[in-house]
């Protein structure tokens, strides 16, 4: 009961958040970024490990200073949720730049794969998605353990659309029933879930963990893959959503090779805007047998 009302309490604030200009929830969000920086130690070191292991040749100086800037945006990203699960469509629009096919999904006749990796405004690309383009789509996510906070996520992720969100608690088989039906698929899958239907393939030369099943899932269901990239711009100018021209050569036959691909990709993404990557993510969680862990 304690935990629920908590919880409200916070959604409360932060539905009172979205009133302010995106300005001046900009600044608060970077104060918030450091003060996350020093009190989330085990995230601080967890993002500290990822840098140096991926982008070695910054030295030790310039990692620092990316993973405190990191911390900033991430504190943006946070409270800025406010925004995206509160704001009216029409404010959304106009902070909202898209740039590339954003109705590709629209005339395709095959179901499409939005490939989106795990950059810190990946919710914004998700509302983009409901209000640049008309097809409802499915989503997958993590379920919240406190159903208050899974209750809000859910609604306010998907509030412009009718779209179905399942859980990677459950079963594949209604998201795969509801690609069939022709849903396009938003799917964030460069992440560490452990070996389930995974292999471990470079992600900056270190073996990482990497799904099979984006790969296999379009192969078996005969669908476009378009890469889509999000990033906060500075300031109040709000964000911007990349639709990237379709993958013409992936999926192949070949899954864990298609998963290196789709590593290679996100390495490429990173490197154009290496704050904005969520670095405090164990990327590296799940070690080959017999290989220390990386992180303490």
């Amino acid at each position: 009961m304690i935990v629920n009302l908590l919880a409200r309490a916070l959604l409360l604030a932060v539905w009172l958040l979205h009133f302010l200009p995106l300005s001046v929830q900009a600044v608060l969000g970077r104060g918030f970024g450091r003060l996350l920086y020093v009190l989330g130690g085990t995230r601080r070191r967890v993002a500290q490990r990822n840098v140096a292991l991926c982008l070695p040749e910054l030295g030790p100086a310039a990692q620092q200073a990316l993973v405190r800037e990191h911390f900033e945006w991430l504190g943006r990203s946070l409270l800025e949720r406010s925004m995206l699960w509160y704001a009216s469509a029409e404010r959304l629009k106009r902070l909202i730049h898209v740039e590339g096919d954003v109705h590709l999904a629209e005339r395709s006749q095959r179901s499409v794969m939005w490939l989106v990796p795990h950059f810190l405004a990946v919710d914004v690309a998700g509302t983009a998605v409901q209000l640049f383009q008309t097809k409802d789509g499915c989503n997958i996510y993590t379920a919240q353990s406190n159903p208050v906070l899974d209750k809000a996520l859910r609604e306010g992720r998907y509030r412009f659309s009718k779209a179905a969100m399942f859980t990677r608690q459950q079963s594949a088989l209604p998201m795969v029933r509801a690609i069939k039906r022709g849903m396009p698929f938003f799917n964030p899958a460069d992440m560490d879930f452990g070996l389930r239907d995974a292999a471990f393939v470079p992600f900056f030369g270190h073996p990482a963990a990497t799904l099979l099943a984006p790969s296999k899932l379009a192969r078996s269901l005969d669908m476009i893959v378009q890469p889509v990239v999000a990033d906060i711009l500075p300031g109040g100018q709000g964000w911007r959503v990349r639709f990237l021209p379709p993958w013409t050569d992936w999926p192949t036959d070949d899954p864990v090779a298609d998963a290196a691909r789709m590593n290679r990709f996100v390495e490429e993404q990173i490197r154009l805007n290496p704050a904005q990557y969520l670095w405090v993510h164990r990327r590296f969680k799940t070690r080959p047998e017999g290989a220390p862990p990386l992180y303490d």
